[in-house]
């Protein structure tokens, strides 16, 4: 009998694995963190607030964590490589990505200029990319494989009228890379995934949380086509989370989960 029957539950056991974490003192990055240093990883933690970062850092050591932080942007291939190097150097090996960085630029197509597009994309394309490339390589000399998470959005899947243009192209490509590398990396037990969260509770959307009449108008719009009928929290995104960088998700990859409530099935 698989041991799996015997004790289901250990699938999601992450207890010692290595994580790095980029974008770690942002909304989804932070909370990547604080749920991998309570279930027992090894963190590295990479963003570019050195300040906020060390907050993160020192909450996931209260945790019970061993933590190693890097005030760094992920911009271009030595950063990166950098990143996984210490993972290893550190730690002894690079089990789990978690790709957290990124950024939006709001504007309407005829105010949004070029450089502002590239930026987007950049940030959430290209960094995205070579992180991916970075933990790749050490992941194949690795008998044990490892688990790369990206962040999409819903709207990879979705316009929105706001001027998100770059935004959602940017999630979009995202999309792509998760299930071209899902494809790519199969046989080197290496799984790619990504998650995609609707509206959820963070420092950037805490005004839509509250009482006044301009958040409660846009809570009710919102909410209409939301099936679970209200805006994310952080926790929604932890069970996702822990799926995609355990074993319980060893034969999914490729995958686009939607952390939404159900706003992308309706």
């Amino acid at each position: 009998m698989s041991n799996a029957w015997k004790n289901p539950l250990g699938l999601f056991d992450v207890s010692g694995k290595v994580a790095l974490i980029t974008g770690a003192s942002g909304a989804f990055g932070a909370v990547a963190a604080r749920a991998l240093a309570g279930a027992g990883c090894k963190l590295v933690l990479a963003a570019a607030n050195e300040k906020a970062l060390g907050e993160v850092a020192a909450e996931c050591e209260k945790l019970g964590a061993d933590v190693v932080t890097k005030a760094v942007r992920p911009t271009d291939e030595t950063v990166c490589d950098g990143l996984a190097d210490l993972a290893v150097e550190r730690f002894g090996s690079l089990d789990i990505l978690v790709v957290a960085s990124g950024m939006n630029k709001v504007a309407k197509i005829d105010t949004l200029t070029p450089k502002d597009f590239d930026g987007v994309m950049e940030a959430n394309v290209t960094q995205s990319w070579l992180l991916t490339r970075a933990a790749t390589k050490k992941m194949k000399q690795q008998p044990t494989g490892g688990k790369i998470v990206l962040v999409s959005s819903a709207r990879g899947l979705l316009g929105h009228p706001a001027g998100y243009t770059a935004y959602c192209a940017s999630k979009a490509a995202v999309d792509g890379i998760t299930k071209a590398l899902g494809c790519e990396l199969g046989e080197e037990n290496i799984t790619v995934n990504a998650i995609a969260p609707t509206v959820f509770r963070s420092p950037l959307t805490a005004w839509m949380f509250e009482e006044d009449d301009t958040a409660k108008g846009f809570r009710k719009g919102f909410i209409a086509r939301v099936p679970k009928g209200r805006l994310g929290e952080p926790e929604d995104l932890i069970g996702p989370l822990l799926f995609l960088v355990s074993h319980a998700s060893d034969f999914y990859t490729g995958h686009i989960l939607y952390a939404d409530g159900g706003y992308t099935a309706g």
